[in-house]
């Protein structure tokens, strides 16, 4: 069922069983769990089904720190979220990201791999993918010449994604809007969260729209499903009986941004013959270079994969932090398109290349920093809310995880006899957290609402709840403790089908 909220009267009244805010990738996952029940889902989305600059605005910001993409064009405001401009690339966390590790300040899940497995199964079911299968052997078996580089396998692994760019809006529209017991709302923008004196459960929302009417929503359970910099602006705006905002009395919300970092020409690759394999392009999957769980604990570093290219190619590329600079996202997309097509009159203009010589760009974990973090704005945006502040700043083990990485493929392939890596000269040496302008980010919103079983460290439990408030709940990725390197679309998925489950246990409605 849709419902334009613009139409609704000034001071109109929702009310439901479950009431989910957003309607993105995490949104959607948890409201299609819901479909076909008893339960009465209210689901809401600050804006349409399409693409309006007025609602994309409600996304700006300020930024400080490491160099970064404006904050309005990195999230599509409108049904479906983001999901409508990602690529589509899916891949599981490893064992080794739920772990904490000596080494590593504030690393460590309260839930390990094996609890998100069950999850990760039906996560590829709403994500349109295959078999939940990331092994190279497997897909080794289905398409021929998918053959790795012949390194240690103790040292050196493969990590694969599959490929599908799900554009959630598309796929899921009729059946959410033909569906008898989730309530979609279009419009309607939550600008705050009001809770009881005792600041232990929510009583109702506050939704808002440019056509200046307001309107409450009162649920036995919400859901916060807005994306990580969104979810953080809301707890931190919420301050009806909590100066600090909700969830935020121990300054926790909106700390430990994560992004991945995205480093083209991190090196070079020269075999010293010509490797025959179709593993390392695009395909129905794609797979990288990666170290194995074991060499990156031996070795004190962060998780990393290494994508390859050939070098005529790599070098005339830019780096998406340099081609993605407007405000407005569609402009922003199609800078990169020209950026991408660029690389392919290179490559046709090209009449002799050498198939032993690769581009090697890194996309790598970063480690969880409380400076990196969201904060308010000192202005407003449309709907009278305090615009975002996001200060994202790094740590020296970031940069030596780049360089580390390259040495132990660069070590292997020369043992082996393959070839030899050079490494940018800017990851060559030097202990500090400095980072060129050129590093980009992989548009991956993670951790300012952390998963920590202590509230002194993270906003959310184990099941997603956010300590202290029976009622309120946060799905996405701001709930990662750890990022991980890879894409974390599945992952965000996975959590909030794991949080529906736990709903469904304790929802006595």
């Amino acid at each position: 069922m849709h419902i334009d909220a613009r139409e609704l009267e000034n001071d109109h009244i929702i009310e439901g069983d479950i009431c989910i805010i957003g309607a993105g990738a995490a949104g959607l996952s948890m409201a299609l769990e819901w479909d076909n029940t008893p339960y009465k889902v209210i689901l809401l989305e600050s804006g349409g089904f399409e693409y309006e600059s007025a609602l994309q605005d409600l996304n700006s910001g300020d930024l400080t720190g490491q160099k970064y993409f404006p904050l309005q064009s990195t999230r599509l405001r409108y049904f479906g979220g983001t999901t409508g401009h990602w690529t589509g690339l899916c891949s599981p966390l490893d064992e080794v990201d739920f772990m904490k590790l000596d080494y590593l300040p504030h690393s460590g899940w309260p839930i390990s791999k094996q609890d998100l497995d069950p999850f990760y199964v039906r996560a590829q079911e709403k994500l349109q993918l295959g078999p939940y299968e990331y092994e190279h052997e497997y897909w080794k078996k289905t398409r021929p010449n998918l053959n790795a580089f012949p390194l240690d396998n103790d040292i050196v692994g493969t990590k694969i994604w599959q490929i599908n760019p799900a554009r959630f809006g598309a796929i899921y529209k009729n059946r959410i809007v033909k569906s008898n017991n989730i309530h979609l709302y279009t419009y309607a923008s939550v600008t705050n969260i009001s809770s009881n004196e005792a600041v232990n459960k929510i009583q109702g929302l506050t939704v808002k729209n440019h056509t200046g009417k307001n309107y409450r929503v009162m649920a036995k359970h919400y859901v916060m499903a807005c994306g990580a910099i969104q979810n953080a602006r809301l707890l931190l705006t919420s301050k009806n009986h909590s100066p600090k905002g909700l969830g935020n009395d121990n300054d926790v919300v909106g700390r430990y941004f994560m992004e991945h970092l995205d480093i083209k020409a991190a090196g070079e690759l020269w075999l010293y013959e010509k490797f025959k394999t179709d593993l390392y392009s695009y395909g129905a999957t794609k797979a990288e270079m990666t170290l194995t769980d074991n060499a990156q604990i031996a070795n004190k570093i962060l998780n990393t994969t290494v994508a390859i290219s050939p070098l005529s190619i790599g070098k005339h590329m830019k780096p998406l932090i340099e081609t993605w600079q407007e405000e407005d996202p569609r402009k922003a997309l199609k800078t990169t398109e020209n950026r991408s097509f660029m690389s392919k009159l290179v490559r046709l203009k090209t009449k002799v290349w050498k198939p032993t010589a690769f581009d090697m760009d890194c996309t790598s974990e970063q480690a969880p920093n409380p400076n990196s973090r969201v904060t308010l704005s000192e202005v407003e945006d449309a709907l009278g809310i305090q615009k975002a502040h996001l200060h994202w700043e790094l740590s020296p083990i970031d940069k030596q995880t780049i360089r580390k990485t390259l040495q132990i493929i660069g070590t292997q392939m020369g043992q082996k006899k393959l070839g030899r890596v050079k490494i940018n000269e800017f990851f060559r040496e030097g202990n500090d957290d400095f980072m060129s302008g050129t590093v980009s980010g992989g548009f991956h919103h993670m951790g300012t609402t952390r998963m920590h079983e202590n509230p002194k460290y993270g906003v959310v439990d184990a099941n997603c709840q956010v300590h202290g408030i029976s009622n309120l709940f946060v799905a996405g990725s701001g709930c990662f403790t750890t990022s991980g390197a890879v894409n974390p679309t599945l992952t965000l998925v996975a959590l909030s089908l794991r949080l529906s489950d736990y709903l469904k246990g304790i929802a006595k409605i």
